[in-house]
């Protein structure tokens, strides 16, 4: 973690708790001075392709454009078959809808051809970037994090408080 943010002009006393200098950095990051969080955004995991037909998509990225492609993985807790299209320095994650439930087939429902699902961030601190979201009024999904795809904590933010876009933010 970053080192506490001093606000005063002398240093702090060994006394000072870890506590109040956490606070203290949140409110200066909070009026523009610094930036306090105690989590941080990190890049680009993938970007998700709900698919109508998963067959047809693996032979376009695999077999048209020469990608490495992951084998097809049933995830049933997220009503969703993925594969991985590797990229160099990202992913594109096809999905296919698995159960009735699946949210993919809600998807496909109003997009009958597929299209872009969510785009994937990482974070270094998933349940700390869940208390700061929630903090600046953005909606997650679920009340606590999924394991996902990768096997790591998932969560996904209401597409309505981030410009249009569902977002996925994924424990690095």
């Amino acid at each position: 973690a970053d080192p506490p943010v001093n606000i005063s002009r002398t240093p702090p006393s060994t006394s000072t708790s870890m506590f109040a200098l956490r606070a203290a950095g949140r409110a200066i990051g909070q009026r523009g001075y610094a930036d306090a969080r105690l989590w941080k955004l990190g890049r680009l995991n993938h970007v998700a392709i709900a698919v109508p037909n998963m067959e047809k998509s693996v032979q376009l990225y695999r077999d048209v454009m020469g990608a490495k492609v992951s084998e097809k993985v049933a995830l049933p807790e997220h009503g969703v078959y993925t594969v991985f299209v590797e990229l160099g320095n990202t992913k594109i994650e096809l999905l296919h809808p698995l159960g009735e439930k699946s949210p993919i087939q809600n998807f496909l429902d109003k997009n009958t051809e597929g299209g872009i699902h969510h785009i994937c961030i990482e974070v270094n601190d998933i349940k700390a970037a869940i208390v700061d979201v929630k903090k600046n009024k953005i909606r997650p999904l679920t009340p606590e994090p999924k394991i996902g795809a990768h096997g790591k904590p998932v969560v996904f933010l209401h597409p309505k408080d981030c410009g249009g876009v569902l977002v996925e933010l994924e424990e690095a």
